[in-house]
């Protein structure tokens, strides 16, 4: 149940972002359906073009900001980047600058940015009726809103994206800055990262750390404890696990959330400490009635292909969760609802996010509308690497549901 949000309107959580969407969602046995409505031909997340610097802007400042923290030590200070993206709207770049020399007083700034925000949308709306304005001045002024509003919405994503790396920054928990080969590798692994799970397990609950754990078991299947063992995996194929695992990671803490709050008021529903594997057995047979077949299936039907023969069927290394029933007892209606993400700023900065981690891909779409990935890098990472990258993404998702929500509080851009 717990592998991977997909961000179709009818596909079960799955690392298979290429599969087709579906118009219907339907609540079948043991699977979660998900809403997002954003799709692009190239697998990512994608739902308008990246908003690109003005070209006077450009001109003006060719310097772009990444951020980054600074680190003193024994033999001197150093510069290390914490987040792959690089903001480039004047707040972003202010915020950047923040980050690198006061990140304590981030969440004042920000607080500053988004009063700005709200005064400039505010005035935009007091603007006099223009009902007698000539149609040259009617285009003028709709222009002129519309390069407004995509500058308060690409300051918003900014703003987002720094509160979420400042909860990296407080939890002492280091961003991977880019996925390329390491100069000082000559194997070319491309995972040269520290290992911080444990960091990770303290920022999640303990029932929604088991999620994480089975959500890992069905991604690297027999694979999960071979943290040594390295292989040439697609680039593309792993930036999808990555996007899709955000979108797990914020939908884990947006359900995690409601399930804390009824367990502190003694409000769960009975029931959630059945064993789990009444649940694995409606997903296996969930999935022979979908192929037609009474054959037990041998791995998680959309697993990536890297994960392996688990050896025990589906569910093998997964752990019995209080969290993951109380997610199967949701109605239809409440799961779309919660597997949904809000904003479509969240969904860019998740897109942005993981291009500027793996790159564009170098992929096109075929005349029969399939995915042609021959030009497809081949990267070579540990099985330890791909979890700490799942383990990042997962932590991002919770961290960005976090900062989506604070940002709302103070100036609404949330549509549902």
């Amino acid at each position: 149940m717990e592998s991977i949000v997909s961000s179709s309107s009818s596909s079960v959580f799955s690392t298979n972002f290429p599969s087709k969407s579906s118009s219907s969602t339907q609540r079948r046995p043991g699977f979660i359906s998900v809403s997002t409505n954003f799709r692009s031909p190239n697998g990512l997340i994608k739902h308008r073009p990246l908003i690109s610097v003005p070209k006077q802007s450009q001109r003006s400042s060719r310097r772009r900001y990444s951020v980054v923290v600074r680190a003193s030590s024994g033999s001197g200070s150093s510069s290390s980047p914490l987040g792959p993206l690089e903001l480039e709207s004047p707040v972003g770049k202010f915020l950047s600058e923040i980050l690198i020399s006061h990140p304590h007083l981030l969440p004042a700034a920000v607080d500053k940015q988004l009063e700005q925000l709200q005064t400039d949308r505010d005035a935009q709306k007091q603007i006099a009726d223009p009902s007698a304005a000539s149609a040259t001045d009617l285009v003028l002024y709709k222009r002129i809103a519309e390069v407004k509003a995509d500058d308060r919405r690409k300051a918003l994503e900014e703003i987002l994206y720094a509160l979420v790396v400042q909860k990296f920054m407080d939890a002492n928990v280091s961003l991977i800055p880019n996925v390329a080969p390491s100069t000082t590798d000559p194997s070319g692994r491309v995972d040269n990262w520290p290992v911080q799970e444990e960091r990770h397990q303290q920022l999640h609950s303990s029932e929604a750390f088991e999620m994480i754990e089975n959500h890992l078991a069905l991604i690297l299947g027999n694979r999960l404890g071979e943290s040594n063992s390295v292989a040439q995996i697609s680039k593309v194929r792993v930036g999808q696990v990555y996007a899709a695992s955000v979108m797990y990671g914020y939908f884990l803490k947006r359900v995690d959330q409601r399930f804390q709050l009824e367990k502190n008021m003694k409000l769960l529903p009975p029931g959630l400490d059945r064993d789990d594997s009444v649940i694995g057995k409606a997903v296996a047979d969930d999935f022979k009635q979908s192929i037609g077949s009474d054959e037990e299936p041998k791995t998680h039907p959309e697993a990536p292909s890297w994960s392996g023969n688990p050896g025990g069927g589906f569910g093998h290394g997964m752990k019995a969760s209080r969290l993951r029933n109380y997610v199967m007892s949701f109605d239809p209606e409440s799961l779309q609802k919660y597997a949904t993400i809000r904003s479509k700023e969240a969904v860019s900065i998740i897109e942005k996010h993981t291009e500027a981690l793996f790159g564009r891909p170098d992929i096109v779409i075929t005349p029969q509308g399939t995915i042609d990935s021959s030009k497809d890098e081949l990267i070579t990472i540990s099985f330890g690497g791909l979890k700490r990258l799942v383990l990042e993404a997962v932590t991002f998702g919770s961290f960005l549901w976090d900062v989506e929500s604070y940002v709302d509080s103070r100036y609404h851009f949330v549509m549902n």
